[in-house]
């Protein structure tokens, strides 16, 4: 998520969330290559994929059209698409998944929910939520979530999400209950 001209929240600590996105995304790359899986990422580096616009508006909804693209044209894909949440009250935590409406999105998301819970966000009430209203998660054609891994607004969690070590748990998250959804 985010990226280039479109950093996304600026953490507790001054960290743009984009940051925190491709650094996950690069992790949870390289887990599933190792589970035999082929992906196709939007971005390596941070960068805007935007085709017009002159204004950030314009270029930050070309990057969205874009991405919906690439998502619509990638056969038997699976979109994961990687955000941090961000709340004026710090207290909240915990990651959430949100999922399309496409079938089996809403059940891939129940799985990374509650595995989220059960290993990295223990005690986490938070629950997954049909993304009405997102663009990306409107558009795309193939089945989808987004994962909102923690709150840059929590200085506690803000502090986990910038560890290596955090990052790999979620990925390892993540990457198990995609292999499990695919081959289930």
């Amino acid at each position: 998520g985010h990226g280039g001209v479109d950093g996304g929240a600026t953490s507790c600590t001054g960290k743009l969330e984009s940051g925190f996105n491709l650094e996950i995304a690069l992790r949870l790359e390289d887990l599933l290559h190792l589970l035999g899986y082929d992906t196709k990422m939007v971005r390596k580096t941070d960068i805007s994929v935007y085709t017009k616009g002159e204004t950030i508006a314009q270029k930050k909804v070309s990057d969205l059209k874009e991405r919906v693209r690439i998502c619509n044209e990638t056969e038997n894909s699976v979109l994961l698409s990687i955000h941090q949440n961000y709340f004026s009250d710090s207290r909240y935590s915990g990651a959430q998944i949100f999922y399309s409406g496409v079938p089996g999105s809403r059940e891939l998301a129940e799985k990374i929910q509650g595995d989220m819970i059960r290993t990295v966000n223990p005690g986490s009430r938070r629950t997954i939520k049909k993304a009405d209203g997102i663009y990306l998660m409107d558009h795309i054609h193939c089945t989808g979530i987004l994962i909102e891994c923690g709150f840059l607004s929590n200085p506690q969690e803000e502090a986990k999400l910038r560890d290596p070590d955090y990052q790999k748990q979620i990925c390892c998250v993540i990457a198990t209950g995609v292999s499990n959804f695919l081959d289930g």
